[in-house]
């Protein structure tokens, strides 16, 4: 069982590299939503959290289920009506917004503001993601980049309240 826990978090991350998603490139996301609320805020501070986050088998299986589904939608190995409905990533499938919020819900509620907020705004990385010009289907990886970043940002902003709270015992 070992095994099948370390394969899952590696298949997840080579298939994240595999898209062109760097870890980075989710950090910055994070430091996109949280530097404003944390003074002195790193972005290596917030590529640890992303690592964190990615370590959460329930997280490991979001990514791989998603970015399948997308690989196999470019391959037309989907049927249709789900192929088109996947390669336009049309507005009323939320599908993809339902996996990516299983995600963030592994953090609490302040990952589903952060999630909306960035999946409205689509900076970094999620822009190019969104890039329908690419060729590549990312219907699934756009939205599962967002709430990585925004659970990230969650488990983030709860450490430092609980550092806050210990601070103030003191």
């Amino acid at each position: 069982m070992e095994f099948l826990n370390h394969d899952i978090e590696q298949s997840s991350l080579a298939l994240l590299e595999q898209r062109g998603v760097r870890l980075e490139d989710i950090a910055d996301l994070v430091y996109f939503l949280q530097s404003k609320y944390h003074e002195n805020l790193t972005i290596d501070e917030c590529l640890h959290n992303v690592r964190r986050v990615l370590t959460k088998r329930e997280i490991q299986n979001a990514v791989v289920t998603g970015i399948q589904l997308d690989i196999l939608a470019e391959k037309n190995l989907i049927e249709e009506p789900l192929l088109s409905i996947i390669k336009k990533d049309e507005g009323l499938y939320g599908i993809d917004e339902t996996i990516a919020l299983s995600i963030v819900n592994v953090y609490g509620s302040i990952g589903f503001t952060n999630y909306g907020y960035i999946d409205k705004l689509k900076p970094g990385i999620l822009e190019r993601l969104n890039d329908k010009s690419t060729g590549l289907v990312n219907t699934f990886l756009d939205d599962i980049v967002g709430a990585i970043a925004a659970a990230a940002s969650s488990r983030l902003a709860h450490r430092a309240a609980h550092r806050n709270e210990d601070h103030q015992k003191k």
